[in-house]
C-alpha cells in the first residue's frame, strides 16, 4: 500500500518493523511480557532488514545505505551493503552501531547475553542468496536453512532464557519447516528474482522444468512437486512440535503460534490445490487460531 511505502521512505526503522504483521507467525504478540516483546521485535528488525538488503527490498530513497555508510554509487550493490551491515552489526557487541535497528538490538544483546554467531549466520545466508541461485538436493536446501532460518529460533530461545540442546534441535526443525513453507508460497516471486528453492533433484523426479514455474497457474506435475515439499515441511513441523510442550505459560502460546502459522500456511497451500503460482496462498486468522488450539492440545 502506498502509505506504508511512504512511511518507509521517511522512517526505514518503523517501515521494517511494520512488516511483522505480514509474517506467517506472530512475532511479538501482546500477551508476552513487555521486555520479551521489545527484545523479539529488536531481533525481528535485524532479521527483516538483512533479508530486505539481500532481496533488494530496502526503503526507497537510500536511507538505509546512508545509515550504513554506503555511497549512493554503491547502494545497489547488495554484497557491498551486506558487508557494511555486518561491520555495523559487529559494533553492537563492542561499540555503537550507526543503523537505528542495530542500536535497538544492542540492549537486547546485552540483556540476554547474545553472541554474534546467529546474527552472522543470517548475514551469511543473504550473501549466499547473491551467489547461489539453485539447490541441487534437499540436503543442500537444509544447509541453507541452517543459516537462513534456524538462527531465528535459537535467538528466541536465548531471549526467553529457555535454550537447551534438545529445544534447539526441535526449534531447528520448526524453523526449517517455516522456511520451506515460505519458499513454497513464494515460488513465483523467487523465480522473478532468479532464485529457485525447489531442489533440482525433486524437480527432475516430478518432471518439472523452470519454465513450468513461470506460467500463470501450475500444471499437475508442478502441483505434485509442491505437495511433496509441503509434506516434508509438515513432517518437520510435527518433529519440532514437542518444543511447545517443553515450555510453559505465555512462551508456550508463542511457540504454538509459530508451529500453527506453519500448519495454517500448509493448509492454505493445500486449499489452493498446491497451485502457488498465482500468488502466495495465505491462511486467514480463524484458520490460524484453530491451528493454535490444535497445537496446544498436542494434536495435528
Amino acid at each position: 500500500m502506498t502509505p506504508t511505502r511512504t512511511a518507509r521512505a521517511g522512517d526505514p526503522e518503523r517501515g521494517t518493523l511494520d512488516k511483522a504483521a505480514d509474517e506467517n507467525f506472530p512475532v511479538a504478540p501482546f500477551f508476552l511480557p513487555r521486555a520479551w516483546r521489545a527484545d523479539l521485535m529488536a531481533v525481528y528488525g535485524f532479521a527483516r532488514l538483512v533479508d530486505d538488503i539481500g532481496d533488494g527490498d530496502l526503503a526507497p530513497g537510500g536511507a538505509d545505505a546512508r545509515l550504513l555508510g554506503v555511497s549512493p554509487e554503491e547502494a545497489k550493490d547488495r554484497l557491498v551493503l551486506l558487508d557494511a551491515f555486518e561491520a555495523d552489526l559487529r559494533k553492537v557487541f563492542d561499540s555503537t552501531p550507526g543503523h537505528p535497528l542495530l542500536r535497538r538490538l544492542q540492549p537486547t544483546v546485552r540483556r540476554a547475553g547474545l553472541t554474534p554467531e546467529p546474527f552472522l549466520a543470517l548475514v551469511a545466508a543473504n550473501r549466499q542468496d547473491q551467489l547461489v541461485k539453485r539447490y541441487e538436493t534437499y540436503d543442500d536446501l537444509l544447509a541453507y536453512c541452517e543459516l537462513s532460518a534456524n538462527p531465528v529460533g535459537r535467538l528466541v530461545l536465548s531471549v526467553t532464557g529457555t535454550s537447551t540442546p534438545e529445544r534447539i534441535r526441535l526449534s531447528d526443525a520448526v524453523c526449517t519447516a517455516l522456511q520451506i513453507v515460505e519458499h513454497l508460497q513464494d515460488v513465483a516471486e523467487d523465480l522473478g528474482r532468479d532464485r529457485v528453492y525447489l531442489p533440482a533433484e525433486d524437480m527432475k523426479r516430478f518432471h518439472v522444468q523452470e519454465a513450468d514455474l513461470a506460467t500463470p497457474t501450475a500444471g499437475a506435475s508442478a502441483r505434485a512437486l509442491v505437495a511433496y515439499e509441503a509434506e516434508r515441511a509438515r513432517n518437520l513441523l510435527n518433529e519440532g512440535t514437542p518444543l511447545v510442550g517443553s515450555v510453559h505459560g505465555r512462551l508456550k502460546l508463542l511457540l504454538a503460534g509459530f508451529v500453527a502459522g506453519g500448519r495454517a500456511a500448509i493448509r492454505a497451500i493445500a486449499a489452493a490445490e498446491y497451485d502457488v503460482l498465482p500468488g502466495p496462498p495465505k491462511p486467514g486468522k480463524i484458520q490460524l487460531l484453530r491451528e493454535v488450539g490444535v497445537t496446544l492440545r498436542g494434536e495435528g
